[in-house]
């Protein structure tokens, strides 16, 4: 009996989740023609029982994992119409039973194999890869001009190499020594380090293992691009943390984690996530272990509370408009803090609702540096000066456009990402949301509804807030305050920030506010309304 997803022909977005490795009975995948993006998943060579699996028509990045070449059994592959990149695996040409390969309209490069599969023209699709070369005759690829080598060459070659090996012994020799001498010297030490600064916490892989139960399912919170994140109780049963552990299957983990390092190594606003130490470690097996400790935040992100599940959508799970208001004025302040006053620049690049965590007493804190980066240079309009840990990537939907043409990260970038995010705070409409098609997008959606149809453009949960706030905040405003005026005075204070959205989320990055005036006329507004 065969089992099969299919999820084909949808609106998917983000990663595909490594879990789906877990999925050891299924014998078709079909998730084509949707916008999933991120690395195609390492473990996805455990679905042992695959034979036919189809991801063409994505945003999938990096290279084809090794371990597809594991699935013995598989009939039909078909990754086409992607971001992918580096060689094809030279492995999949093992597959006896593969008959079927399109690989088409790619950034792959390199030398295509030849056999088995490979050998059959018909059954092979790699068009639309510009940089493969070789393979059989009938594909009509480039010959390989790596090989070409004469005698000669090939005899000089022959002593270079023997020049570069015997520098390359010397060096592993010298180096040994040193190494044996640390590790002498260092055997006392703990073996886990944090890397943010010795005045953080110590804890170890252990520690951190029994702190979440083991990282069992009770404790899951979340996963995101990098990781997973658990709920720990640290310092003797006392402190509830949120601990980020790294999924180091992913190479752009390890990037991603000394990003975040770098990031918040010597930041300190009321508005930022407060890490507390980071582990670098080694798990039980003896595998590398990464992990960030975070302080814990009791009301979940922005997004849990912008879309709550069917389950829990109802009026005591959504957000009055003062209280969006106040969020805005948070997230704005932490931006503004880390655009102008700090030492060195910092650009976050990843802006999001799901990035936006909320403490006990719904104070917004910024979270999620993964992709952060450090600017050295005060000119914004300098293309020198910029150090880089992680290539900018962003989210669907709230990264700038200029990135999505190779633009290097800017301040102007995060407005972008902070205009696209007061438009879902207020408009509850995700900018991924169906509606958005050809040239329509959040943008020209509120802009050209803000005048015309004022009450089209509110999230629906929003007017009933702001009956029963208005109920209990009267005595403030004014108790003979009629339901017009309340309408009129949503109105304008809707109006205002809707205008300093489409002000930040403008394509144009010259044309975009900057952050210390967002704080400026958001106070304002909200001293008008409240």
């Amino acid at each position: 009996m065969s089992i099969s997803l299919d999820l084909s022909s949808n609106s998917l977005v983000g990663s595909l989740p490594v879990e789906i490795g877990n999925l050891k009975s299924l014998s078709t995948i079909d998730i084509s023609k949707n916008k999933l993006s991120g690395e195609i998943p390492y473990s996805i060579g455990d679905c042992n029982s695959l034979e036919h699996l189809y991801m063409g028509g994505n945003f999938f990045e990096g290279t084809i994992p090794q371990s597809l070449t594991l699935l013995k059994g598989l009939l039909d592959l078909d990754l086409s119409h992607n971001n992918l990149s580096g060689n094809i695996p030279k492995d999949l040409q093992n597959l006896l039973a593969l008959r079927s390969l399109n690989l088409s309209f790619n950034n792959l490069e390199g030398e295509v194999p030849t056999k088995r599969i490979f050998g059959n023209a018909s059954a092979v699709l790699v068009n639309g890869n510009d940089k493969l070369c070789g393979g059989v005759a009938e594909l009509h690829l480039p010959t390989c001009t790596n090989h070409g080598f004469t005698k000669q060459g090939k005899s000089n070659a022959f002593r270079i190499v023997l020049a570069i090996v015997g520098v390359v012994l010397g060096f592993i020799l010298i180096f040994s020594f040193l190494t044996l001498y640390w590790i002498r010297r260092s055997k006392s030490k703990p073996p886990s380090t944090p890397l943010i600064g010795d005045q953080f916490l110590k804890l170890s892989y252990k520690e951190l293992f029994q702190a979440t139960g083991g990282f069992s399912s009770a404790n899951f919170i979340g996963s995101g691009g990098f990781g997973s994140v658990y709920k720990g109780i640290i310092d003797q049963d006392t402190t509830i943390v949120a601990i980020k552990v790294l999924n180091l299957q992913n190479p752009r983990a390890y990037k991603s984690f000394t990003a975040e390092c770098e990031a918040l190594r010597n930041i300190r606003h009321r508005n930022l996530v407060k890490i507390l130490t980071s582990c670098s470690s080694l798990d039980s097996k003896g595998k590398d272990f990464k992990a960030l400790v975070y302080e814990f935040m009791p009301n979940g992100s922005l997004d849990d509370w912008l879309h709550p599940p069917m389950a829990a959508n109802n009026n005591s799970r959504s957000l009055s408009l003062l209280q969006r208001l106040n969020i805005a004025i948070d997230v704005a302040s932490a931006l503004d803090y880390l655009h102008y006053h700090c030492y060195t620049k910092i650009v976050h690049c990843d802006l999001k609702p799901s990035n936006i965590l909320l403490d006990s007493d719904m104070t917004a804190h910024v979270s999620d540096f993964g992709l952060a980066r450090l600017l050295l240079e005060l000119d914004d309009n300098s293309s020198q000066g910029q150090t880089s840990t992680i290539g900018i990537k962003g989210s669907i939907g709230y990264a700038a456009p200029e990135y999505g043409m190779g633009g290097r990260a800017t301040t102007q970038g995060d407005m972008f990402s902070y205009g696209i995010l007061l438009l879902e705070m207020f408009t509850g409409k995700r900018p991924t949301d169906q509606m958005f098609t050809d040239d329509l997008n959040l943008h020209n959606f509120a802009k050209t509804t803000l005048l015309v149809h004022f009450m089209q453009i509110l999230d629906p949960t929003l007017i009933p807030n702001e009956e029963q706030s208005e109920e209990i905040e009267e005595d403030a405003i004014n108790r003979t305050e009629g339901p017009i005026h309340r309408l009129d005075r949503l109105q304008d204070c809707i109006t205002s920030i809707i205008e300093i959205a489409l002000q930040c989320s403008m394509e144009s990055p010259r044309e975009r506010m900057s952050m210390n005036d967002v704080v400026r006329r958001l106070h304002l507004i909200r001293g008008k309304f409240s």
